[in-house]
């Protein structure tokens, strides 16, 4: 019942009393009574778990049944701020509240009202193939900052391919991809990216440095179909040594679960999360397969989140 009554308060009411505590004031206040527990409850979410469970396990001595109460909350809740619910960023099909975005050359970024998720609007990113053109093909949306070594996060979004999309001949279109710039070796280097190749997806991850990217496919077991809505949610550790792990779900299945691997490279930089249609085959291929040189791919419910739930469009 206290601890109920407590968050009754509001978050900012506990964090506005309670700013100026320190961890030895939160431990060493007397009894269990509610601004006791306050305190230990607003030190415990301002202050690092590793740090406190060190300072629990090998530096301090339980001589009393309270303290040993104390130091248990403590340590549970110094958990919270890792794994509590939050969407770290949101859009809901607009072309307001992104880090920025790019087009090149006939590349088109438009909201549109007549096909959306479950309501208007949504993102079109369109290109065009124009065989005097030797650049590339991005309409892209970004996120700045969406990670950096040692974070752990989820990335949702849904997208939606025209009924009239052309899968034969097979060419490469990314659909999502983690990038970032750099001043040596490349300009712009991607490590995690997730595209379509006919009816098949693929994602990657790459290790390594800059200037000695390791790459890994994955093919996925997921056939593609058109004019429909299709749902996807990348969950990653990143590191670049083997303590990270990439997850991947599609349409509610997962289909990717890499674990004990290095996640990116070892320049810990800020990676940008992007999505949008970047018709890299165009390029890379030095020109267009089949005959469909008009492409566009519709976008809606993009999140960042510390949780599956608070990053899947289907739950917010």
């Amino acid at each position: 019942m206290l601890l109920i009554a407590g968050w009754e308060m509001g978050a900012s009411n506990i964090a506005g009393m309670y700013r100026n505590t320190t961890l030895s004031s939160a431990l060493s206040c007397v009894g269990l009574s509610e601004d006791c527990v306050f305190r230990i409850i607003y030190t415990a979410t301002q202050t690092s778990c590793p740090y406190l469970l060190y300072s629990s396990l090998l530096g301090t001595t339980i001589h009393s049944t309270t303290m040993s109460l104390k130091l248990f909350l403590v340590t549970l809740l110094t958990a919270w701020p890792a794994v509590r619910a939050e969407q770290i960023f949101t859009n809901r099909g607009t072309l307001e509240g992104w880090g920025g975005t790019q087009t090149e050359h006939n590349g088109e970024i438009k909201e549109v009202t007549d096909v959306f998720l479950d309501q208007p609007p949504a993102l079109v990113m369109t290109q065009t193939f124009d065989a005097s053109y030797t650049g590339r093909y991005h309409s892209e949306v970004r996120v700045l900052n969406a990670y950096r070594h040692g974070d752990s996060r989820f990335y949702g979004f849904a997208f939606r391919l025209p009924p009239d999309w052309q899968f034969d001949p097979a060419q490469s279109y990314d659909l999502a991809q983690f990038i970032a710039p750099f001043d040596k070796c490349d300009t712009f280097m991607p490590t995690t990216m997730f595209w379509a190749e006919g009816t098949k997806l693929f994602t990657r991850l790459k290790s390594g440095s800059v200037c000695d990217q390791k790459t890994k496919e994955f093919p996925l077991d997921v056939t593609l179909t058109a004019g429909e809505w299709h749902k996807v949610i990348i969950e990653a550790r990143w590191a670049s040594d083997p303590t990270g792990f990439l997850r991947l779900s599609f349409d509610g299945k997962q289909v990717l679960d890499e674990q004990n691997v290095a996640t990116t490279v070892s320049e810990d930089v800020p990676f940008q999360f992007r999505v949008g249609l970047y018709a890299n085959g165009w390029h890379d291929d030095k020109g267009m397969k089949g005959t469909q040189g008009f492409r566009q791919v519709f976008y809606d419910k993009i999140a960042i989140a510390t949780t599956k739930d608070e990053a899947d469009p289907d739950l917010w």
